[in-house]
């Protein structure tokens, strides 16, 4: 994106923004109609080469790793791993994204087990997660760098669907998608963009960048009080529009699976209730007495779902962390 491109989307988000505020519009949820405009940030060319790249494949007991690349459309490359279950399928397909700090080699336990239930897992690193974002450069920016890698994930995680959906034994009809904490926030933009997948279980997520540092975790909120007000507000007005909390009651006729922690500290349960409140029906809530990690209970809870709605095979014995 130029420089030049770059002011001119920034001035129109934020005239968007304060255009929300000044009618008196709810801060955390927009009207579908208000997203409809800005639906063209997340096109892209679907005719584009993905052009993906084994990097490495290894057999392992009931399924294939495989360590990839594909082309993003926003630049660089996406890194993933696709997991195949042994067989001829056709197989359910899952997306899996990431929590904050870690990468989509943090998801290859979840994705190990829905490749032992039968379905062919992809999961990728965000681009804050990249290998171009190291060190002290990893994690946010508070400015313009944020709106345009968190718009460049959603174009990527849609890629991946296209990788899913190019493959012969993957149901075109039986997509499903797992977040968890950053993944299970960023699963609710996508849902509101995205109509392929048919089933996105959230895990442990909350509005939105925004809702979670000016939400009800005061730790969170203290670090914005930490930066100068201008760039606060400016980062404020970028971020909003974008917000997944304003784009998960777009999700129908997808199903939404949400799991939150009663005594989760990283996202408290009245962000976690907002979230949840915000998604569209078809939903199903599910709380447990667990932290931010959740539990046994909560990846079976998930698994069944999943089985439910895209047709993975049913869990044969308690799964334990």
């Amino acid at each position: 994106m130029t420089r030049t491109r770059g002011i001119v989307l920034h001035r129109t988000l934020c005239c968007l923004a304060l255009a929300l505020a000044a009618c008196g519009a709810d801060t955390a949820v927009s009207s579908p109609a208000a997203n409809d405009n800005l639906l063209k940030l997340f096109a892209y060319d679907p005719s584009a080469p993905l052009d993906p790249q084994v990097v490495s494949s290894e057999k392992r007991q009931g399924y294939t790793l495989q360590q990839l690349t594909y082309a993003s459309p926003k630049g660089g490359r996406v890194p993933a791993f696709l997991l195949i279950p042994d067989g001829r399928g056709p197989f359910p397909g899952v997306l899996l994204l990431h929590g904050m700090r870690g990468s989509a080699r943090n998801m290859l336990p979840e994705a190990e087990r829905l490749a032992r239930l039968g379905a062919i897992s992809l999961s990728i690193s965000a681009p804050l997660a990249r290998s171009h974002r190291t060190g002290v450069q990893r994690g946010l920016n508070f400015d313009e760098r944020d709106r345009d890698e968190q718009i460049q994930l959603i174009i990527d995680l849609r890629r991946g669907v296209d990788l899913l959906l190019s493959r012969p034994d993957v149901a075109k009809d039986r997509l499903g998608y797992v977040g968890i904490s950053y993944g299970g926030t960023q699963g609710g933009l996508l849902a509101g963009v995205e109509t392929r997948i048919k089933a996105y279980a959230l895990v442990v997520g909350n509005g939105g960048l925004v809702s979670h540092f000016t939400g009800s975790n005061d730790r969170n909120g203290g670090y914005l009080k930490s930066l100068p007000p201008e760039r606060v507000k400016g980062w404020l007005a970028t971020m909003e529009p974008i917000e997944p909390i304003r784009w998960v009651g777009r999700a129908a006729p997808a199903h939404l699976l949400f799991q939150n922690g009663r005594s989760d500290t990283m996202v408290p349960p009245a962000d976690g209730r907002a979230y949840q409140e915000a998604g569209s029906e078809p939903k199903k809530r599910l709380w447990y007495d667990a932290e931010h990690g959740l539990n046994g209970e909560a990846v079976r809870d998930r698994h069944t779902w999943l089985a439910e709605q895209i047709g993975i095979r049913k869990e044969a014995r308690p799964f334990n962390r």
